[in-house]
């Protein structure tokens, strides 16, 4: 049973990794599901306070990346109408079956989030260009935590090794 948890921890761990990257899914829940998995092997002593420190900033981490490329519109000078049409347009791109929607989305709905607002096309084509980026600086964010779950799911599984095994 030891084994079979922690290999399914294991490939929940790069999958959560990989969904970093793809806006399909929801790298770092899908991480701690890892973590998750590995604490349920018998041979691991459960460790109340250190899944639910993980569980927290999982949570945390997940909400940021929805709030992350509104905030690139704000820093780019958009409006609160821009902000919305990023949020709006992350919440399509993820819905909508096109590539690359999640992309997309914030940067159409920004776009025409300032629009609407009377910006002229300049300004309205720069607050899109920080949703854009808002949304790589989540990804990249969603990543480093993805990887810092599975380096902490290695140590543990260094840790309790002989047990598992």
């Amino acid at each position: 049973m030891d084994i079979l948890l922690v290999s399914i921890g294991a490939f929940l761990m790069i999958v959560g990794i990989l969904g970093s990257f793809l806006p399909v899914l929801p790298g770092v829940p899908i991480s701690w599901l890892g973590l998750l998995m590995l604490y349920l092997a018998p041979s691991v002593p459960m460790n109340y306070w250190f899944l639910g420190i993980t569980l927290i900033f999982a949570a945390l981490i997940y909400g940021l990346n929805y709030i992350i490329p509104a905030m690139g519109t704000k820093r780019f000078g958009g409006s609160r109408s821009g902000m919305i049409g990023a949020t709006l347009g992350l919440v399509a791109g993820i819905i909508a079956p096109i590539p690359l929607g999640i992309i997309i989305g914030p940067f159409i709905g920004a776009f025409i989030g300032e629009i609407i607002n009377k910006s002229d096309r300049k300004s309205a084509l720069k607050a899109a260009f920080g949703s854009f980026i808002g949304f790589l600086a989540s990804s990249f964010m969603e990543f480093i935590v993805a990887l810092g779950f599975a380096l902490l799911y290695i140590w543990k599984v260094w840790e309790f090794r002989e047990v598992i095994f």
